[in-house]
């Protein structure tokens, strides 16, 4: 399954996009990353039989167990990819939150947008970690 995230705005070369890259490098599923313009331009169309993971204030705050499970039963279910979006400074609006098959956050405090893309670098490679059953210290 491809793990795709669609971001607005340029990482460019910072520590965060070094972050992006050493945790995506290690994650065994293929991986993609699409940079939007900050504001305007559409989101790319989704294949048929995608799901669309919104990071968002409101969504829900899901362990790594949690989420890896939840990324293990669609490619299970033969999705081919999950496209993850992360939305520019005023968020997403209602109408983009209801059709995302899943919204999710990194708690309740507010995170800029580059740390965000590390972050969820980061739990991709753990959930795929998680899955291919290397031992995890959390569980249990």
């Amino acid at each position: 399954m491809l793990l795709h995230i669609v971001a607005r705005g340029r990482i460019g070369r910072g520590p965060e996009a070094e972050l992006v890259e050493r945790y995506l490098s290690r994650v065994s599923w293929p991986t993609r990353i699409t940079e939007l313009p900050d504001t305007g331009g559409r989101m790319p169309p989704l294949p048929p039989g995608a799901k669309t993971i919104i990071l968002d204030e409101k969504g829900k705050s899901l362990g790594s167990v949690a989420f890896a499970k939840q990324l293990g039963r669609w490619r299970d279910d033969g999705i081919r990819e999950t496209r993850f979006l992360i939305g520019a400074a005023d968020g997403f609006e209602d109408a983009e939150r209801v059709q995302a098959d899943l919204l999710i956050n990194f708690g309740a405090m507010t995170w800029p947008h580059l740390m965000a893309r590390a972050m969820l670098a980061e739990q991709l490679w753990r959930a795929a970690s998680i899955l291919a059953g290397h031992p995890y210290h959390r569980e249990g």
